[in-house]
């Protein structure tokens, strides 16, 4: 069976501008409407994450509010139990895109804390881009593009269309002014030229072999998008 490698944060806490902490980790939706995507499509899931430690899922995705309710909200908390390969993630250190059908980044504030700065995640990208694995990132999974680096410390990524979590989007969300970099901000910074969707409404975005989505409503879609590339 193929498999598909899930790159996933290890942090639990995002450090803030004036040195608090947000809690954090991966946002539930961002993990389980692609992994049900393409378990459903046949391809296995393989999670990696910074030390090989067990991701975190930020609480608040786990709300009654983000999911429908509370019925929602239970078979969200259900289907993440269900979910072995959360339990047995392997380090990332060891993960290589050649082994893989596509590498795919869900989001969540986590992969801000770790990914963004990750060597291991950064030579992922890399070697991904290089050999022409498909990627996808969603949400703030898109910040691991601003860890990767050429030689010459520019972006491989430069020049490519993106999306992922706005500007607008974190300010309607309450810690933009709070937060010690912003994304949208980052990744133009970095020469990426950003596609910012209406916020909250699905949006993705295709440039050759990289995929975004721009936030939770672009799981599916994105998952979607990716599998029509691997087909």
């Amino acid at each position: 069976m193929a498999q598909i490698l899930f790159v996933m944060t290890g942090a639990g806490q995002l450090r803030l501008a004036d040195g608090t902490s947000h809690p954090t980790g991966y946002w539930a939706e961002e993990f389980l409407a692609p992994y049900r995507a393409f378990a459903e499509a046949g391809y296995e899931v393989v999670v990696a994450t910074p030390g090989g430690v067990v991701p975190p899922v930020d609480r608040a995705s786990l709300a009654p509010e983000f999911n429908g309710g509370q019925e929602g909200a239970d078979a969200v908390a259900a289907a993440l139990e269900a979910a072995v390969e959360l339990r047995r993630p392997i380090p990332l250190e060891k993960a290589g895109p050649g082994e893989y059908a596509a590498v795919f980044y869900p989001g969540g504030h986590g992969p801000m804390e770790d990914l963004a700065s990750d060597a291991d995640s950064a030579r992922l990208l890399v070697a991904a881009i290089e050999s022409g694995t498909p990627l996808g990132l969603v949400c703030h999974g898109v910040a691991a593009l601003a860890g990767a680096a050429d030689a010459d410390g520019t972006s491989p990524f430069a020049g490519y269309r993106v999306t992922g979590f706005t500007r607008a989007e974190e300010e309607q969300a309450g810690l933009a002014d709070r937060m010690e970099w912003v994304l949208e901000d980052r990744l133009v910074a970095l020469g990426l030229r950003f596609s910012a969707g209406e916020p909250w409404a699905p949006h993705v975005v295709v440039d050759r072999t990289l995929h975004t989505g721009q936030n939770p409503a672009s799981s599916a879609p994105l998952a979607a998008a990716l599998l029509k590339t691997l087909n």
